[in-house]
């Protein structure tokens, strides 16, 4: 019989407790999570980009949630993300006709999310934003940040919360229009050029 060492971390085959979780692929991401807008709505817009590391890594195993208002700044109350069959429980998703405001998007195996929803309207003096949830591998509390929209320079000078961020790091905050209805956000979670992340109290 041989006989291993294990004296040294070397010799010992890595277990669930020597890993760094918590995992969230298994069984919080559901179908269709990333189509928030009802089909076909004329106004869709698509925010996408990717979540990566401090070493500017992609993440392929991370969730990201967005959530935002109605294109009249109002928040959405419809309940239908995570509808289900009264009779049997089963998941049915949503209806594909009421705008919900919420979703929740698995990063692919390249670190790749998008979701398609409704460009948000302003509410009170905030600039439009989707607020952004993200959870991922080695984070043990989920972090919170913002992603405005470009599109109103005035706006989002007045922005309340962008106005006590520092200049040179309000950029992690605003997304790029790479074409008519389509934004680019990376999330850094850091490093160079790490997105800035919100603490609720």
């Amino acid at each position: 019989m041989t006989k291993i060492d294990t004296s040294s971390p070397e010799n010992v085959l890595p277990t669930p407790s020597h890993t760094v979780g918590p995992f969230y692929g298994y069984s919080l991401p559901f179908r269709g999570g990333e189509d928030i807008a009802p089909l076909g709505h004329p106004d869709t817009i698509t925010v996408h980009g990717y979540v990566l590391d401090g070493e500017g890594n992609p993440l392929p195993d991370a969730l990201v949630e967005v959530w935002g208002a109605d294109p009249d700044g109002n928040v959405p109350t419809a309940d239908g993300s995570m509808r289900r069959d009264p009779a049997t429980g089963t998941y049915l998703g949503r209806n594909g006709v009421e705008f919900t405001g919420w979703g929740r998007i698995q990063t692919d195996a390249d670190g790749h999310w998008y979701a398609r929803t409704l460009r948000p309207g302003t509410r009170g003096r905030n600039a439009p934003y989707l607020s952004v949830c993200v959870f991922a591998r080695g984070l043990l509390v989920h972090l919170f940040t913002r992603i405005y929209l470009p599109g109103d320079e005035a706006a989002l000078a007045a922005d309340p919360l962008l106005s006590r961020v520092p200049e040179d790091r309000r950029g992690t905050l605003v997304a790029a229009e790479e074409r008519a209805g389509t934004y680019r956000f990376d999330i850094r979670l850091q490093g160079e050029g790490e997105t800035v992340f919100l603490e609720y109290k």
